[in-house]
């Protein structure tokens, strides 16, 4: 399984771009709702077309008041897609994002690099026992709560200090279940259990988890609330915004963005990272800068 193709990136290249396909009827952007398989698949077509590295495949919503989905349920989901998206794209990566164990296991056996698990093991206990028999990577998300109830008036004294503690602490599980530090990857979980406030700093603390932590970063941005209570855009109307959160991110040193739109942010990549280079030189963009 050429897992390391779908994460490695060299400290002089672009972030990669992960490209979101919700195979779903509830997910918060109602554009990125591909339930049907011929929908998904031309969706990846695109996404590859236009330059994402990986593909993210999700069969649960995880937006704010999200119910949770049964097992088998999520399991028909998205099993197909990955199969053949792995017939279809076999160079490409390919990202599992759900909670469950069996899902996961189901998923790895089909075809997927990675499992997106944004309760990062906690919501069932096998996932990490799961993924630590495979070959996969992982992404440890922080979240405060479920989805159901993350956003019902969240608290921290220290956001930037109880993400850290966090993933120090599932950092030491996932490796204690045989996921060594080679097949992490962390998302500090902006907007999941977050204000405003909370997200802007956890976006500026991405050079702290780096340092911190030595691990790929992977930025979750696109279109979300934040961005409309700084823009005062609904969903459908945060493509600027998002172009301008997803730079911001790269220029922070995130290593891989989770976008809906795929094209339009490889673009603003492309040329953020081309001007950044030559002002800052080479190295993750803004590095020389700071």
């Amino acid at each position: 399984m050429p897992v390391t193709r779908s994460i490695s990136r060299n400290a002089d290249e672009a972030p990669l771009i992960m490209g979101i396909v919700n195979v779903t009827g509830d997910s918060f952007y109602g554009a990125s709702r591909t339930p049907a398989m011929d929908e998904a698949l031309a969706a990846v077509a695109r996404f590859v077309a236009d330059g994402a590295g990986i593909i993210d495949i999700g069969g649960e919503s995880t937006r704010p008041g999200a119910e949770t989905v049964d097992e088998a349920a999520e399991r028909d989901r998205v099993l197909p897609l990955v199969r053949e998206v792995r017939r279809v794209f076999p160079h490409i990566g390919i990202s599992l994002d759900t909670r469950k164990a069996s899902v996961a296991r189901a998923g790895i056996a089909a075809g997927a690099d990675i499992i997106n698990d944004v309760s990062a093991g906690t919501y069932d206990n096998a996932m990490l026992a799961v993924v630590g028999a495979s070959d996969a990577h992982l992404i440890l998300m922080h979240m405060k709560g479920t989805p159901k109830d993350m956003q019902a008036s969240p608290h921290y004294d220290d956001v930037t200090s109880e993400v850290t503690r966090y993933f120090d602490e599932r950092i030491a599980a996932a490796n204690t279940a045989g996921i060594g530090r080679e097949r992490l990857l962390l998302d500090p979980g902006v907007g999941f259990g977050k204000t405003l406030e909370h997200n802007r700093t956890l976006i500026g603390a991405i050079p702290h988890f780096k340092k911190t932590f030595g691990l790929p970063l992977v930025a979750g941005l696109s279109r979300k609330r934040f961005i409309g209570d700084i823009t005062g855009r609904a969903v459908e109307d945060r493509l600027a915004g998002s172009l301008g959160a997803a730079v911001a991110a790269m220029t922070l040193g995130a290593d891989i963005l989770r976008v809906h739109d795929v094209r339009e942010t490889v673009d603003a990549v492309k040329v953020a990272w081309a001007v950044s280079s030559a002002v800052c030189g080479t190295g993750a963009a803004g590095e020389g800068c700071r």
